[in-house]
């Protein structure tokens, strides 16, 4: 809902912005097809990003062998390329489609807080297809505002903002010298609306340190600061890909949806410094993901470095003099 999932080149955006183009004009069927073959290429190739992938595998699965990993990854990138095969035809669904390829538990509350005038922060990890996810939200809950970083080449980012506009999503672009925070905390303020913020990997040197699967690493504080300042109650948010049958499946047009399981609220603790807040806060939303990671990893797309142990040390180091850390 917020970023570009994966490090990718300039030469490999413009190259998946012809295939968004061409896949948008083809049957479905067609697009899934070619995205399940590309994904079993990429893993036999198994170049970078595949084995990035199996290494933070790894920490979700402590004990797994090589072979179990690459099982795992074989899914994963099954899962993280039907993503893109999603978005690029997600402008062609329907109302009803969209309806049919969505299951969720735990909205009530949300909606007790949208009734109430109040705005929601969701916390997500890059997880499933959490473009439909913000589709069906801004239609079925309440209107979606969050934040995107911009791509290069622009016209990839001009590309997905259309999509997420076109789908009912207000979007802000994050910018360098645009002081994104204080737009989020005037859309909270309005009320009645929702912030999904994906949030498993710190892109700024403002994020927090916290323990994911058992070993140390560095996400995002924007949805435990935007909470702690606004006063929103924040709800972790898992999404995983679900096999359709049946009926749902006839209704949805397409073998695949998404489950969105959005967990009960986080609290930061009371009467102590916003620094601790905020830490404390952060570290129950990503106890939370990473419990539904350690159930079923291969809905987590997760191609980059996150944990700690595999960041360069020196530019660590330096990110965390720049965040004003000790060491």
């Amino acid at each position: 809902m917020s970023r570009w999932p994966a490090a990718l080149t300039p030469d490999t955006s413009r190259l998946l912005l012809r295939g968004w183009h061409l896949a948008a004009r083809l049957p479905e069927s067609v697009v899934r097809g070619a995205m399940a073959l590309a994904a079993d290429v990429a893993w036999l190739l198994h170049g970078q990003g595949v084995r990035r992938l199996e290494a933070n595998l790894a920490r979700a699965r402590r004990g797994a062998d090589p072979r179990e990993l690459r099982r795992l990854s074989r899914v994963g990138m099954r899962n993280y390329l039907r993503y893109y095969g999603e978005a690029f035809t997600l402008g062609n669904v329907t109302p009803e489609q969209l309806m049919a390829r969505v299951s969720t538990t735990g909205t009530q509350a949300l909606l007790d807080e949208i009734g109430e005038g109040r705005s929601v922060v969701l916390a997500l990890g890059h997880e499933g297809n959490w473009d439909l996810a913000g589709a069906w939200a801004t239609v079925h809950l309440a209107p979606v505002t969050t934040v995107a970083e911009r791509l290069e080449p622009p016209e990839v980012f001009a590309e997905f903002l259309h999509l997420r506009e076109g789908l009912g999503m207000t979007i802000i672009a994050l910018d360098a010298g645009t002081d994104v925070f204080r737009e989020l905390m005037r859309a909270v303020r309005s009320g009645g609306i929702l912030v999904p913020l994906l949030a498993d990997r710190d892109l700024t040197a403002r994020g927090v340190e916290v323990d994911l699967l058992g070993e140390r690493a560095r996400v995002a504080a924007g949805p435990a600061v935007l909470a702690v300042t606004t006063g929103a109650a924040l709800f972790p948010v898992s999404i995983r890909h679900e096999r359709l049958r049946g009926g749902r499946r006839r209704a949805a047009g397409s073998p695949w949806g998404i489950h969105i399981d959005f967990h009960p609220q986080v609290r930061a603790p009371q009467g102590v410094p916003r620094p601790v807040q905020v830490q404390e806060l952060t570290q129950a939303w990503v106890d939370v993901l990473a419990t539904g990671i350690s159930a079923d990893p291969t809905h987590w797309h997760m191609l980059q470095r996150v944990f700690v142990q595999d960041l360069d040390p020196d530019r660590y180091a330096a990110t965390r003099a720049a965040a004003g850390e000790a060491r």
